[in-house]
Protein backbone atom coordinates (compact mmCIF):
# COMPACT_ATOMS: atom_id res chain seq x y z
CA UNK A 1 0.00 0.00 0.00
CA UNK A 2 1.72 3.05 -1.25
CA UNK A 3 1.49 6.60 1.13
CA UNK A 4 -1.56 7.51 -1.34
CA UNK A 5 -3.85 5.24 -0.39
CA UNK A 6 -2.68 5.33 2.98
CA UNK A 7 -4.04 9.15 3.24
CA UNK A 8 -7.57 8.18 1.71
CA UNK A 9 -8.14 4.72 3.36
CA UNK A 10 -6.62 6.19 7.19
CA UNK A 11 -9.70 8.13 7.49
CA UNK A 12 -12.82 5.06 7.48
CA UNK A 13 -10.52 2.79 9.99
CA UNK A 14 -9.94 5.92 12.26
CA UNK A 15 -13.35 6.64 12.20
CA UNK A 16 -14.20 3.15 13.89
CA UNK A 17 -11.11 3.13 16.06
CA UNK A 18 -11.99 6.37 18.05
CA UNK A 19 -15.42 4.84 18.65
CA UNK A 20 -14.77 2.10 20.11
CA UNK A 21 -12.34 3.25 22.05
CA UNK A 22 -14.24 5.92 23.86
CA UNK A 23 -17.95 4.89 23.14
CA UNK A 24 -18.61 2.32 26.38
CA UNK A 25 -17.38 5.38 28.73
CA UNK A 26 -20.39 7.45 28.10
CA UNK A 27 -23.39 7.61 29.25
CA UNK A 28 -26.15 6.21 27.19
CA UNK A 29 -28.34 9.15 25.86
CA UNK A 30 -25.50 11.93 27.16
CA UNK A 31 -24.02 12.65 23.40
CA UNK A 32 -26.17 12.57 20.12
CA UNK A 33 -28.38 9.30 20.73
CA UNK A 34 -29.86 7.97 18.08
CA UNK A 35 -30.86 4.31 16.37
CA UNK A 36 -27.59 4.70 14.36
CA UNK A 37 -23.84 5.59 15.76
CA UNK A 38 -24.35 9.34 15.30
CA UNK A 39 -21.55 9.67 17.99
CA UNK A 40 -19.09 7.55 16.72
CA UNK A 41 -19.09 9.60 13.79
CA UNK A 42 -19.16 12.64 15.12
CA UNK A 43 -16.06 11.81 17.51
CA UNK A 44 -14.10 10.00 14.95
CA UNK A 45 -13.95 13.07 12.56
CA UNK A 46 -13.05 15.07 14.68
CA UNK A 47 -10.37 12.58 15.82
CA UNK A 48 -9.18 12.98 12.36
CA UNK A 49 -9.07 16.34 12.05
CA UNK A 50 -6.81 16.45 15.20
CA UNK A 51 -4.33 13.57 13.57
CA UNK A 52 -4.24 15.30 10.98
CA UNK A 53 -3.22 18.66 12.53
CA UNK A 54 -0.28 16.42 13.94
CA UNK A 55 1.12 15.31 10.95
CA UNK A 56 1.41 18.65 9.81
CA UNK A 57 2.98 19.96 13.49
CA UNK A 58 5.64 16.85 12.53
CA UNK A 59 6.27 18.81 9.05
CA UNK A 60 6.74 21.44 10.20
CA UNK A 61 9.22 20.98 12.76
CA UNK A 62 6.69 21.14 15.74
CA UNK A 63 6.01 19.08 18.46
CA UNK A 64 2.40 16.85 18.12
CA UNK A 65 -0.06 17.73 20.67
CA UNK A 66 -1.90 15.24 23.05
CA UNK A 67 -5.42 15.83 21.56
CA UNK A 68 -8.24 14.45 23.98
CA UNK A 69 -11.68 13.85 22.82
CA UNK A 70 -13.92 15.76 24.98
CA UNK A 71 -17.52 14.87 25.05
CA UNK A 72 -19.44 17.80 25.25
CA UNK A 73 -17.45 20.11 23.52
CA UNK A 74 -18.49 17.98 20.36
CA UNK A 75 -21.76 17.47 21.28
CA UNK A 76 -22.40 20.85 21.27
CA UNK A 77 -20.29 21.83 18.20
CA UNK A 78 -22.26 18.94 16.44
CA UNK A 79 -25.59 21.04 18.06
CA UNK A 80 -24.05 24.45 17.76
CA UNK A 81 -27.29 25.75 16.16
CA UNK A 82 -28.91 25.09 18.91
CA UNK A 83 -26.95 27.11 21.65
CA UNK A 84 -26.91 29.74 18.76
CA UNK A 85 -28.18 33.55 20.50
CA UNK A 86 -27.99 36.42 18.60
CA UNK A 87 -28.60 39.45 21.12
CA UNK A 88 -30.64 37.10 23.17
CA UNK A 89 -32.64 35.86 20.26
CA UNK A 90 -32.68 31.72 19.03
CA UNK A 91 -31.84 30.59 15.39
CA UNK A 92 -35.07 29.61 13.13
CA UNK A 93 -33.64 26.70 11.95
CA UNK A 94 -36.15 25.84 9.27
CA UNK A 95 -38.21 28.15 6.90
CA UNK A 96 -42.32 27.11 6.83
CA UNK A 97 -42.00 25.32 3.67
CA UNK A 98 -38.76 23.08 4.92
CA UNK A 99 -39.80 19.78 6.31
CA UNK A 100 -41.75 16.75 5.69
CA UNK A 101 -44.64 16.80 4.32
CA UNK A 102 -46.89 13.90 3.32
CA UNK A 103 -47.97 12.94 0.11
CA UNK A 104 -50.19 10.83 -1.83
CA UNK A 105 -48.49 7.74 -1.61
CA UNK A 106 -45.38 8.70 0.86
CA UNK A 107 -43.61 11.48 2.23
CA UNK A 108 -41.52 14.11 0.96
CA UNK A 109 -38.75 16.31 2.80
CA UNK A 110 -38.20 19.44 1.14
CA UNK A 111 -35.66 22.31 1.69
CA UNK A 112 -36.81 25.92 1.19
CA UNK A 113 -34.54 28.01 4.26
CA UNK A 114 -33.74 30.16 0.90
CA UNK A 115 -36.02 32.55 -0.33
CA UNK A 116 -34.96 31.51 -3.97
CA UNK A 117 -35.51 27.95 -3.52
CA UNK A 118 -38.83 28.44 -2.02
CA UNK A 119 -39.87 30.13 -4.85
CA UNK A 120 -38.77 26.86 -6.99
CA UNK A 121 -40.01 24.76 -4.97
CA UNK A 122 -43.69 26.21 -5.29
CA UNK A 123 -43.29 26.76 -8.95
CA UNK A 124 -42.35 23.39 -9.08
CA UNK A 125 -45.14 21.92 -7.29
CA UNK A 126 -47.50 24.15 -10.09
CA UNK A 127 -48.04 26.86 -7.68
CA UNK A 128 -47.43 30.90 -8.17
CA UNK A 129 -44.32 31.89 -5.33
CA UNK A 130 -46.96 34.05 -3.24
CA UNK A 131 -48.96 31.09 -2.71
CA UNK A 132 -49.63 30.35 1.22
CA UNK A 133 -48.54 27.67 3.03
CA UNK A 134 -51.60 25.36 3.20
CA UNK A 135 -51.96 25.33 -0.18
CA UNK A 136 -48.40 24.47 -0.96
CA UNK A 137 -49.08 21.07 1.14
CA UNK A 138 -52.52 19.93 0.26
CA UNK A 139 -50.71 20.13 -3.61
CA UNK A 140 -48.17 17.95 -2.04
CA UNK A 141 -50.65 15.31 -0.02
CA UNK A 142 -52.31 14.90 -3.42
CA UNK A 143 -49.25 14.41 -5.88
CA UNK A 144 -47.01 11.37 -5.91
CA UNK A 145 -43.68 11.79 -3.49
CA UNK A 146 -41.02 10.77 -6.64
CA UNK A 147 -43.14 13.57 -9.47
CA UNK A 148 -42.75 16.07 -6.59
CA UNK A 149 -38.53 14.84 -6.33
CA UNK A 150 -38.42 14.71 -10.42
CA UNK A 151 -40.52 18.34 -10.79
CA UNK A 152 -38.39 20.03 -8.14
CA UNK A 153 -35.03 18.98 -9.45
CA UNK A 154 -36.21 19.96 -13.05
CA UNK A 155 -36.58 23.13 -11.41
CA UNK A 156 -33.65 24.08 -9.32
CA UNK A 157 -35.78 23.39 -6.56
CA UNK A 158 -34.84 20.74 -3.36
CA UNK A 159 -37.66 18.38 -2.44
CA UNK A 160 -36.42 14.23 -2.05
CA UNK A 161 -38.84 11.31 -1.53
CA UNK A 162 -37.93 9.51 1.55
CA UNK A 163 -36.50 6.34 0.54
CA UNK A 164 -35.90 3.28 3.11
CA UNK A 165 -32.40 2.03 3.24
CA UNK A 166 -33.00 -1.03 0.83
CA UNK A 167 -34.38 1.45 -1.72
CA UNK A 168 -31.54 4.00 -1.85
CA UNK A 169 -28.92 0.94 -1.76
CA UNK A 170 -30.27 -0.35 -4.55
CA UNK A 171 -30.87 2.70 -6.76
CA UNK A 172 -28.35 4.39 -9.15
CA UNK A 173 -27.62 7.34 -6.89
CA UNK A 174 -27.23 5.38 -4.18
CA UNK A 175 -25.05 3.08 -5.51
CA UNK A 176 -22.99 5.66 -6.94
CA UNK A 177 -22.93 7.63 -3.94
CA UNK A 178 -21.76 5.13 -1.60
CA UNK A 179 -19.31 4.50 -4.26
CA UNK A 180 -15.25 5.77 -3.45
CA UNK A 181 -13.55 6.63 0.15
CA UNK A 182 -14.79 8.20 2.60
CA UNK A 183 -12.32 11.09 1.96
CA UNK A 184 -10.97 11.05 -1.63
CA UNK A 185 -7.27 12.48 -2.27
CA UNK A 186 -6.46 12.92 -6.13
CA UNK A 187 -3.11 14.13 -7.52
CA UNK A 188 -3.54 16.53 -10.21
CA UNK A 189 -1.15 17.17 -13.01
CA UNK A 190 -0.21 20.55 -11.92
CA UNK A 191 3.27 20.86 -9.92
CA UNK A 192 4.95 23.46 -7.35
CA UNK A 193 7.58 23.70 -5.07
CA UNK A 194 7.98 21.69 -2.55
CA UNK A 195 7.70 23.35 0.79
CA UNK A 196 5.30 24.86 3.02
CA UNK A 197 5.79 28.85 4.41
CA UNK A 198 7.46 29.99 7.30
CA UNK A 199 5.53 30.38 10.48
CA UNK A 200 3.60 28.02 11.84
CA UNK A 201 3.31 27.95 16.02
CA UNK A 202 2.69 25.07 18.07
CA UNK A 203 -1.63 25.76 18.55
CA UNK A 204 -1.06 27.66 14.66
CA UNK A 205 0.02 24.87 12.49
CA UNK A 206 -1.31 26.24 9.61
CA UNK A 207 -0.06 29.78 10.11
CA UNK A 208 1.81 31.62 6.63
CA UNK A 209 -1.60 29.30 4.71
CA UNK A 210 -3.81 30.67 2.78
CA UNK A 211 -7.70 29.44 2.51
CA UNK A 212 -10.11 30.77 -0.22
CA UNK A 213 -13.11 29.62 1.31
CA UNK A 214 -15.98 29.17 -1.19
CA UNK A 215 -18.60 27.51 0.65
CA UNK A 216 -22.16 27.89 1.99
CA UNK A 217 -24.40 26.64 4.97
CA UNK A 218 -23.02 24.06 7.43
CA UNK A 219 -20.21 21.87 5.73
CA UNK A 220 -18.05 23.72 3.91
CA UNK A 221 -17.76 26.34 6.37
CA UNK A 222 -17.39 24.04 9.42
CA UNK A 223 -14.03 22.66 7.69
CA UNK A 224 -13.08 26.56 6.86
CA UNK A 225 -13.13 27.16 10.22
CA UNK A 226 -11.26 24.81 10.98
CA UNK A 227 -8.87 25.72 9.43
CA UNK A 228 -8.96 28.67 10.45
CA UNK A 229 -8.48 27.85 14.27
CA UNK A 230 -5.74 25.72 13.27
CA UNK A 231 -4.11 28.98 12.36
CA UNK A 232 -4.74 29.68 8.17
CA UNK A 233 -5.35 33.04 7.05
CA UNK A 234 -9.01 32.33 5.79
CA UNK A 235 -10.68 34.60 3.24
CA UNK A 236 -14.61 33.80 2.81
CA UNK A 237 -15.77 35.07 -0.73
CA UNK A 238 -19.44 35.27 -1.39
CA UNK A 239 -21.39 36.78 -3.97
CA UNK A 240 -22.95 39.77 -3.56
CA UNK A 241 -26.67 38.90 -4.87
CA UNK A 242 -27.19 35.50 -2.92
CA UNK A 243 -26.75 36.95 1.30
CA UNK A 244 -26.38 34.27 3.84
CA UNK A 245 -28.75 33.40 5.99
CA UNK A 246 -27.30 35.65 8.81
CA UNK A 247 -27.43 32.68 11.79
CA UNK A 248 -25.60 30.46 9.88
CA UNK A 249 -22.95 32.85 8.71
CA UNK A 250 -22.01 33.88 12.23
CA UNK A 251 -22.46 30.38 14.01
CA UNK A 252 -19.82 28.66 11.34
CA UNK A 253 -17.34 32.13 9.98
CA UNK A 254 -15.33 32.71 13.32
CA UNK A 255 -11.61 33.26 12.54
CA UNK A 256 -12.04 34.37 8.83
CA UNK A 257 -12.33 37.28 6.83
CA UNK A 258 -15.54 37.81 4.78
CA UNK A 259 -15.35 39.73 1.48
CA UNK A 260 -17.93 39.79 -1.58
CA UNK A 261 -17.63 39.38 -4.99
CA UNK A 262 -18.88 38.80 -8.33
CA UNK A 263 -17.89 36.29 -10.65
CA UNK A 264 -19.77 37.59 -13.67
CA UNK A 265 -17.82 40.82 -13.57
CA UNK A 266 -14.86 40.42 -10.82
CA UNK A 267 -13.28 37.22 -12.25
CA UNK A 268 -10.14 39.08 -12.11
CA UNK A 269 -9.61 39.55 -8.97
CA UNK A 270 -10.92 36.18 -7.91
CA UNK A 271 -8.59 34.84 -9.97
CA UNK A 272 -5.86 36.94 -8.19
CA UNK A 273 -6.50 35.98 -5.07
CA UNK A 274 -6.63 32.12 -6.42
CA UNK A 275 -3.24 32.54 -7.76
CA UNK A 276 -1.57 33.40 -4.43
CA UNK A 277 -3.97 30.71 -2.51
CA UNK A 278 -2.77 27.53 -0.98
CA UNK A 279 -5.96 26.38 -0.56
CA UNK A 280 -9.18 26.72 -2.04
CA UNK A 281 -12.48 24.80 -0.93
CA UNK A 282 -15.43 24.71 -2.45
CA UNK A 283 -19.00 23.74 -1.95
CA UNK A 284 -20.62 24.19 -5.88
CA UNK A 285 -22.23 21.69 -7.24
CA UNK A 286 -19.58 19.54 -9.94
CA UNK A 287 -18.74 21.58 -12.79
CA UNK A 288 -20.11 25.22 -11.90
CA UNK A 289 -17.16 26.75 -11.54
CA UNK A 290 -15.20 25.31 -13.86
CA UNK A 291 -18.06 26.48 -16.65
CA UNK A 292 -18.06 29.78 -14.87
CA UNK A 293 -14.10 30.17 -15.54
CA UNK A 294 -12.45 30.53 -12.05
CA UNK A 295 -9.61 28.06 -13.33
CA UNK A 296 -8.08 30.89 -15.81
CA UNK A 297 -4.93 30.77 -13.12
CA UNK A 298 -4.34 28.72 -10.70
CA UNK A 299 -1.01 28.35 -8.37
CA UNK A 300 0.74 24.98 -9.13
CA UNK A 301 0.25 22.89 -6.24
CA UNK A 302 -2.94 24.34 -5.11
CA UNK A 303 -4.85 22.21 -2.59
CA UNK A 304 -8.76 21.94 -3.82
CA UNK A 305 -10.92 20.75 -1.02
CA UNK A 306 -14.76 20.04 -2.59
CA UNK A 307 -17.99 19.13 -0.69
CA UNK A 308 -21.01 17.90 -2.26
CA UNK A 309 -24.31 16.37 -1.29
CA UNK A 310 -24.32 13.67 -3.61
CA UNK A 311 -20.64 13.08 -5.10
CA UNK A 312 -19.07 13.67 -8.11
CA UNK A 313 -20.61 10.98 -10.52
CA UNK A 314 -23.45 8.97 -11.13
CA UNK A 315 -27.34 10.32 -11.72
CA UNK A 316 -27.57 12.90 -9.44
CA UNK A 317 -24.39 14.68 -9.11
CA UNK A 318 -25.53 17.72 -10.11
CA UNK A 319 -28.84 17.78 -8.32
CA UNK A 320 -29.26 20.14 -4.87
CA UNK A 321 -28.87 19.04 -1.76
CA UNK A 322 -28.44 19.37 2.40
CA UNK A 323 -28.08 17.55 5.23
CA UNK A 324 -31.76 16.83 5.96
CA UNK A 325 -32.24 16.15 2.28
CA UNK A 326 -29.76 13.41 2.24
CA UNK A 327 -30.77 11.95 5.24
CA UNK A 328 -34.54 11.76 3.91
CA UNK A 329 -33.28 9.99 0.25
CA UNK A 330 -30.52 7.89 1.77
CA UNK A 331 -33.17 6.22 4.23
CA UNK A 332 -31.49 7.63 7.55
CA UNK A 333 -34.76 9.08 8.43
CA UNK A 334 -36.87 5.85 7.96
CA UNK A 335 -34.62 4.33 10.40
CA UNK A 336 -35.01 7.28 12.69
CA UNK A 337 -38.04 7.36 12.83
CA UNK A 338 -41.46 5.55 14.08
CA UNK A 339 -43.27 3.12 12.33
CA UNK A 340 -44.43 4.40 9.18
CA UNK A 341 -43.50 8.44 10.04
CA UNK A 342 -40.16 9.83 9.36
CA UNK A 343 -37.38 11.18 11.73
CA UNK A 344 -33.80 12.64 11.59
CA UNK A 345 -30.62 12.89 13.69
CA UNK A 346 -30.23 14.79 16.78
CA UNK A 347 -27.90 16.87 14.91
CA UNK A 348 -26.85 18.37 11.34
CA UNK A 349 -24.10 15.53 11.56
CA UNK A 350 -23.43 14.64 8.05
CA UNK A 351 -22.65 18.22 7.41
CA UNK A 352 -20.58 18.55 10.65
CA UNK A 353 -18.82 15.62 9.94
CA UNK A 354 -18.26 16.07 6.42
CA UNK A 355 -16.67 19.06 7.15
CA UNK A 356 -14.06 18.27 9.55
CA UNK A 357 -13.57 14.92 7.53
CA UNK A 358 -12.81 17.33 4.82
CA UNK A 359 -10.39 20.14 6.95
CA UNK A 360 -8.19 16.41 7.84
CA UNK A 361 -7.97 15.90 4.13
CA UNK A 362 -7.10 19.68 3.10
CA UNK A 363 -4.33 19.09 5.80
CA UNK A 364 -3.24 15.49 4.52
CA UNK A 365 -3.14 17.23 1.22
CA UNK A 366 -0.65 19.76 1.88
CA UNK A 367 1.58 17.57 4.50
CA UNK A 368 1.77 15.90 1.16
CA UNK A 369 2.72 18.95 -0.85
CA UNK A 370 5.41 19.98 1.14
CA UNK A 371 7.22 16.70 0.45
CA UNK A 372 6.48 16.80 -3.59
CA UNK A 373 5.16 20.22 -4.52
CA UNK A 374 1.95 18.28 -6.21
CA UNK A 375 -1.27 19.60 -6.45
CA UNK A 376 -4.42 17.60 -4.82
CA UNK A 377 -8.08 17.84 -4.82
CA UNK A 378 -9.82 16.36 -1.85
CA UNK A 379 -13.25 15.47 -2.10
CA UNK A 380 -16.08 14.23 0.51
CA UNK A 381 -20.32 14.02 0.42
CA UNK A 382 -22.51 14.37 2.31
CA UNK A 383 -24.08 11.00 1.01
CA UNK A 384 -20.50 9.41 1.11
CA UNK A 385 -20.58 10.51 4.75
CA UNK A 386 -24.63 8.97 5.32
CA UNK A 387 -23.20 5.66 3.84
CA UNK A 388 -20.67 5.46 6.48
CA UNK A 389 -23.33 5.40 9.19
CA UNK A 390 -25.47 3.31 7.40
CA UNK A 391 -23.09 0.47 7.13
CA UNK A 392 -21.31 1.12 10.57
CA UNK A 393 -21.96 -1.63 12.93
CA UNK A 394 -23.21 -0.71 16.60
CA UNK A 395 -26.97 0.48 15.78
CA UNK A 396 -28.89 1.18 18.96
CA UNK A 397 -32.81 0.98 18.23
CA UNK A 398 -33.94 1.24 21.91
CA UNK A 399 -32.18 4.43 23.31
CA UNK A 400 -33.12 7.45 25.25
CA UNK A 401 -33.63 11.14 23.86
CA UNK A 402 -30.52 12.48 23.06
CA UNK A 403 -29.40 15.31 25.72
CA UNK A 404 -29.50 18.44 24.89
CA UNK A 405 -25.63 20.32 24.54
CA UNK A 406 -24.65 21.50 27.59
CA UNK A 407 -25.06 25.61 27.47
CA UNK A 408 -21.73 25.85 29.76
CA UNK A 409 -19.58 25.13 26.07
CA UNK A 410 -20.23 28.33 24.84
CA UNK A 411 -18.31 31.37 23.80
CA UNK A 412 -19.86 34.56 24.02
CA UNK A 413 -18.47 38.15 22.07
CA UNK A 414 -20.64 41.26 21.23
CA UNK A 415 -24.30 40.16 21.97
CA UNK A 416 -23.77 36.74 20.09
CA UNK A 417 -23.51 33.62 21.82
CA UNK A 418 -21.75 30.19 19.85
CA UNK A 419 -20.92 26.79 20.48
CA UNK A 420 -16.79 26.27 21.54
CA UNK A 421 -14.49 24.58 19.49
CA UNK A 422 -14.94 20.96 19.16
CA UNK A 423 -11.34 20.46 19.61
CA UNK A 424 -10.82 20.44 23.40
CA UNK A 425 -7.63 21.98 23.57
CA UNK A 426 -8.99 25.49 22.08
CA UNK A 427 -10.99 27.90 24.44
CA UNK A 428 -12.32 29.81 22.07
CA UNK A 429 -11.80 30.54 17.93
CA UNK A 430 -9.35 33.11 17.23
CA UNK A 431 -11.52 36.15 16.38
CA UNK A 432 -15.53 36.01 16.13
CA UNK A 433 -17.45 35.96 13.21
CA UNK A 434 -17.10 39.14 10.97
CA UNK A 435 -19.82 41.00 9.42
CA UNK A 436 -20.99 39.52 6.36
CA UNK A 437 -18.79 40.80 3.17
CA UNK A 438 -17.20 43.68 5.30
CA UNK A 439 -13.61 43.06 3.61
CA UNK A 440 -11.12 43.68 1.01
CA UNK A 441 -10.71 40.98 -1.76
CA UNK A 442 -7.51 40.77 -1.01
CA UNK A 443 -4.74 39.03 1.35
CA UNK A 444 -2.91 40.73 4.38
CA UNK A 445 0.25 41.00 3.84
CA UNK A 446 1.12 39.26 7.17
CA UNK A 447 0.60 35.90 5.89
CA UNK A 448 3.91 35.95 3.58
Amino acid sequence: MNAHTRLVHDYEAGIGVTASAITPSLEPGSNLAATLPVWALAAGSVAALTAASNRIRTVRGLDPVAHHIDPGRITAAFCSERLLRINGRPATMFAELSGFFPTYDGWVRTHANYPHHRDRLLTALGLPVDAPLDLAVAQMAMSRASDIEEHAAANGAIAVRVRTEQEWAESPEGWAAASGPLVAIDERADRGEPGLPMGAAPFQPLRGLRVLDMTRVIAGPVATRSLALLGAEVLRVDPPWLPEIPWQFADTSQGKRSTLLDMRTQLPILNDLLRSADVLVTGYRPGSLEHAGLWAATRPGLVHGRVSAWGERGPWRGRRGFDSIVQAATGISNAEGPPAVPGYLPAQALDHASGYLLAAGVIDALVARSRDGIGRTVRVSLARTASWLLYAPDRTPRHPPAAAPDPADVISHAGIITAAPAIAEYPAYTSPAPDFGADRPAWPMTTR
